[in-house]
């Protein structure tokens, strides 16, 4: 621990697994105080069991309602919030526009995008009073390799998480000089529990069932590396800490360099 977010006070939705709880253990190691918002009962339990010490807010981010609870419930618990971290997301396992049914398409977008683009939206909105009262106040979304470039996923996840970096970008606009706001794009992620749509029956589907997963993530990028959400959660410490408190728009890209020209 070397304290990098000592004092500080965050809400991290999209808590209960992947991404967003290695970011739970990365913010507590550094010395935060978390509070969460997850929607899976399991991984709730499991919140409370495994950190007693976290308000666990169960709920679905992309409505109004349990937004505002997380953020009542982190404000009671620590006086204030200085760091709202978003890691919500779905995936369309790279289905192409020839892929998907005329008739079905209105229905996925909205699905994609609800979580996508919806969720985020929901949750600075909930958050926006309370960091506005906190000095060096910080959010930091979480967008994909797939913000920058094709073939990462599907036509409708590709354009989803494109929206993502919009909404970092006109969000840090917005809302500076008080609050930062930046991203994290992660490449392909070790164990992560990301699903795909309810409406193309891809629900049950997770990218970590994915036979030889570490070995197809190392070989496309050209750090040949194979990451977890462990190696993502050091951006959103960053983003998150002082150290960062000249940086707004930005997005840090733990991705094993794909954006040099791996296949």
């Amino acid at each position: 621990m070397t304290g990098w977010l000592a004092d500080k006070r965050a809400l991290v939705v999209g808590a209960g697994s992947g991404i967003g709880r290695a970011v739970v253990d990365a913010f507590l190691a550094e010395g935060a105080k978390v509070a969460v918002l997850e929607r899976d009962p399991e991984k709730c339990a499991a919140l409370r069991a495994e950190l007693p010490e976290v308000p666990v807010i169960d709920g679905d981010a992309t409505q109004r309602a349990p937004n505002d609870r997380a953020v009542a419930a982190a404000v009671a618990a620590f006086g204030g919030l200085d760091t709202l971290v978003h890691c919500v997301g779905v995936f369309d396992f790279y289905r192409g526009i020839a892929d998907l049914d005329a008739d079905t398409l209105p229905a996925a977008f909205d699905e994609m995008f609800t979580a996508n683009v919806l969720s985020p939206l929901q949750s600075v909105k909930a958050a926006l009073p309370a960091l506005q009262a906190q000095p060096g106040a910080s959010i930091v979304l979480t967008e994909s390799a797939s913000s920058f470039y094709p073939g990462r996923g599907g036509v409708l996840y590709v354009a989803s998480k494109f929206a993502v970096r919009g909404l970092v970008a006109t969000l840090a606009h917005e809302l500076a000089p008080g609050i930062r706001v930046n991203g994290v794009a992660p490449g392909g992620t070790l164990h992560t529990d990301l699903r795909g749509l309810s409406t193309l029956d891809q629900h049950d589907t997770r990218l970590a069932d994915t036979p030889n997963r570490a070995e197809e993530l190392a070989a496309r990028t050209p750090l040949h590396v194979a990451l977890s959400g462990a190696d993502h959660a050091a951006g959103y410490v960053f983003f998150a800490s002082d150290r960062s408190r000249g940086i707004t728009g930005d997005t840090v890209h733990p991705d094993g360099g794909c954006g040099l020209g791996a296949t």
